[in-house]
């Protein structure tokens, strides 16, 4: 299987009709302006250091693209589609408001070798998306996500986790959306506040209270385990590290970690082998637990925290952990060896 490369094209706030109270665009993307003459010089220049074995895809993120002015979004994508015209990339994605798609955007798309669109769903919950400001229902979401899904486009849901008026239930609610409009993968974001947003005045004023790290990978695992359990691919949890995440003039508060989506995943193999093995009602000795290659470090956890918190519960069993390589994604399989009587 080739390796996949996006190559990304920020185009931040543009064509964004409101401005929704967690978001800055212009401060996570590091940009303030975008020159649609710097797009073949991006493409360029990430094309000459990926080598032929890759698939490479080009991706219009970080505003929503589908709502700036139609000349300038098929400008953008003739750029893009020469390249797949030469062979040099194999397909176009791009993120997008559920409220910015209909018919006609469908038609663009697809004319110019759009196979994917992320949409920004971030909650379901009317109540959610109403003290957001999102300026959307999740009527209009649901009918997007229809709309994308029946032209033969790939959908990819992308969520938030701790907006204000959230709570688990609503993300588990949006999640198992995501999952019924035939998503073939989604995007996970916990929320973070930054300065010179509505958020950050309603965190300051005491209105809005930004989640802990802990708060926020306890959440967002539960939603991982729902998306995995229905085969759906998470492509990301947190935001990128470059997206000025460390700069105290950017970053007010709210679940910031360099190895966040990292933690999320330790915390799903811990609740994962936790059940099984407390579902067993066994006096064990021993806990086999095979996971996929390379998954060793993400069932571990990170300083061995899994394997800690497991001790803690049943401090005289061994826990084994073993890399199985008939075992894929994020898959376990495992054994126990119950205690034997010692008693004669």
């Amino acid at each position: 299987m080739k390796k996949h490369v996006n190559i990304p094209i920020f185009i931040p706030h543009l064509g964004c009709p409101n401005q929704c109270v967690f978001c800055n665009q212009r401060t996570i993307t590091g940009r303030k302006e975008f020159d649609p003459e710097s797009v073949r010089e991006i493409i360029d220049s990430a094309l000459a250091t990926i080598t032929s074995q890759t698939e490479v895809e080009i991706a219009f993120f970080g505003g929503s693209f589908t709502g700036i002015d139609e000349g300038l979004m098929i400008r953008l994508l003739e750029i893009a589609a020469s390249y797949i015209n030469i062979g040099k990339v194999s397909s176009i994605r791009c993120s997008t408001r559920p409220d910015y798609i209909n018919e006609s955007i469908i038609g663009i798309l697809k004319k110019y070798g759009v196979k994917c669109v992320e949409l920004g769903l971030q909650s379901i919950s009317d109540c959610v998306l109403d003290v957001t400001k999102r300026g959307h229902t999740s009527k209009d979401s649901s009918r997007a996500c229809q709309m994308i899904v029946d032209s033969g486009l790939t959908l990819v849901g992308q969520m938030m986790i701790g907006l204000p008026g959230a709570t688990l239930e609503s993300e588990m609610e949006t999640a198992e959306f995501i999952i019924s409009m035939g998503a073939e993968a989604a995007r996970i974001y916990p929320t973070v506040v930054f300065k010179d947003t509505e958020l950050y005045y309603m965190a300051e004023s005491g209105l809005y209270t930004p989640l802990s790290v802990q708060d926020a990978i306890v959440r967002s695992a539960r939603v991982l385990e729902k998306f995995i359990d229905s085969g759906i691919d998470v492509i990301r949890i947190g935001l990128c590290a470059s997206e000025n995440l460390a700069s105290p003039d950017t970053y007010y508060g709210g679940p910031n970690h360099p190895a966040l989506g990292e933690l999320v995943e330790n915390e799903y193999y811990f609740n994962k082998i936790y059940k099984q093995i407390s579902d067993s009602g066994k006096d064990i000795e021993k806990v086999y637990i095979y996971i996929a290659k390379g998954a060793l470090s993400k069932a571990i956890g990170q300083k061995r925290k899994n394997k800690l918190r497991l001790k803690s519960f049943l401090p005289s069993t061994e826990f084994i952990f073993i890399e199985d390589s008939n075992i894929e994604g994020y898959g376990i399989r495992i054994e126990i060896e119950e205690r034997k009587d010692k008693c004669t």
